[in-house]
Order: structure tokens, then sequence, then C-alpha cells
């Protein structure tokens, strides 16, 4: 095992020498991914709860087709099918950022976090309590007043819990980026599976990896629910 770890350190942990690899690249996925996704579920999730069936059914319909697919069907679609239609190869744009795997995974990615986002956000906007929108309509706030200021910094502390299992879900579904290409933490140790034949160390190494990443996630998002949601703590204590 110390043999492999010092022959392949730098490609699992930052660079092969042209292209970031292992820990770097599979940080790059979950980060970007979750940023993209998180940003757009955010407008997302206010249309969601919309009594307007004009604009929650499209986001219902959104998060309905990309939770109840599995996300190596869309990396696989995204990565091989899109690229097979004629008007994507046609257009230089659209060729060029289909023709990367890279590209592919993030799309994928982020989209999927993005309907499961949407579904947690909007949820919490339901459970922001009657008494503070109510609140803020005596103040005369206006609709986007209400939910800048009100509704969804609060909706925002209450999916914090459910939130971070998402994102460690989509630090696990990183992994499946290797299938177009990306040179991952996965795609690493297979790499180094097929140039050792010792896949228990090999496989064992990417393990402890994904598993320390998870355990600063973890680390972190409960420091931020002691800080945010201290106040939920407090009020059920009593």
């Amino acid at each position: 095992m110390s043999e492999i770890l010092q022959q392949y350190w730098r490609p699992l942990l930052w660079s092969d020498g042209y292209h970031f690899t292992g820990l770097a690249m599979t940080l790059w996925l979950l980060i970007i991914s979750v940023v993209i996704g998180g940003l757009m579920a955010i407008p997302l999730a206010v249309a969601r709860v919309s009594p307007r069936r004009r604009f929650s059914l499209p986001v219902w319909l959104f998060t309905y087709i990309f939770r109840g697919t599995p996300l190596y069907v869309q990396l696989l679609i995204f990565y091989s099918g899109v690229y097979s239609l004629e008007i994507i190869r046609g257009t230089d744009l659209l060729n060029a950022f289909f023709r990367s795997g890279l590209n592919c995974a993030i799309l994928s990615l982020s989209l999927n976090t993005c309907a499961y986002t949407t579904e947690i956000f909007a949820g919490a906007i339901r459970s922001v309590p009657h008494g503070e929108v109510e609140a803020a309509r005596a103040y005369g706030f206006s609709r986007f007043r209400q939910y800048s200021c009100i509704i969804l910094p609060s909706a925002l502390r209450i999916a914090l819990p459910a939130y971070s299992n998402e994102v460690i879900l989509m630090l696990h579904s990183t992994a499946l980026a290797f299938t177009v290409t990306v040179p991952d933490i996965l795609k690493v140790a297979r790499d180094i599976n097929a140039a050792t034949y010792k896949p228990f160390y090999a496989f064992g190494i990417a393990a402890v990896m994904y598993l320390s990443i998870s355990f600063v996630l973890i680390s972190l998002f409960r420091k931020a629910e002691q800080r945010w949601l201290r106040h939920l703590h407090t009020r059920s204590s009593h």
C-alpha cells in the first residue's frame, strides 16, 4: 500500500501533470454542481410553492423527471444521447460543450441536485411559521420583501439539516463521473488497479478519501446548524 501511495499520491490528490485529477477533480465537481444547483433551486422552490399552476406545474415536472430517473441514466443521456442529435453536432457551441465529459458531468450533477434541492427548499418554505409571514404583511412588506427578508432566510435555516444530506449524497454521486472519462478519485483508483492488480488497496484508498471528505462536510454542516439553528434547540428545551 505504501508503494501505491508513493507512486500515485500526486494523481490521487492533485494532478497527473496535465489535468486536475483525483481529490481536486472530485471537489471541483462537488462544489460547482452544488453551487449551480443551489442557486437554481431557490427561484424554482418559490415557483414550486406558488398557488398558480402555470408556475408550479413546470417545476413539479422538472423535479419529478430528475428525481424519478437514475443519475447514471441522466449522465449517459447528456454525454452520449444528446451528442447524437444532428442539431447538437451542427451547432459549434453545443458541439463543443457536449463533447466534453466534464461539461456533461457538471450539467447532470447540477440538474440532479437542483431537483432534489428544489423540493427540500419548497418544503422548508411551507414550514415557515405563518405568524412570521403575517407579521411581514402587517408591516406592509411587498411580496418580494416578504420572501427576501423573512421567508427565504427562515426557510434556508429550516432546510439546512436535509440539505446537508443532499450535499453528502452529491459527493457520492460524483463517483459516477468516471463513466464519462472524468479523472475523479474513482477513475484514478481504477487506473491504479489496472496497473497494479491490487483492487483492495486501490479502492480502499478511494473509500478512505471519500470518507474523509464526508467527515469534513458533516463537521462543517454540524457547526452551521449549531450556529443558525440554535434558537430551535433553545425553544425545544423550554
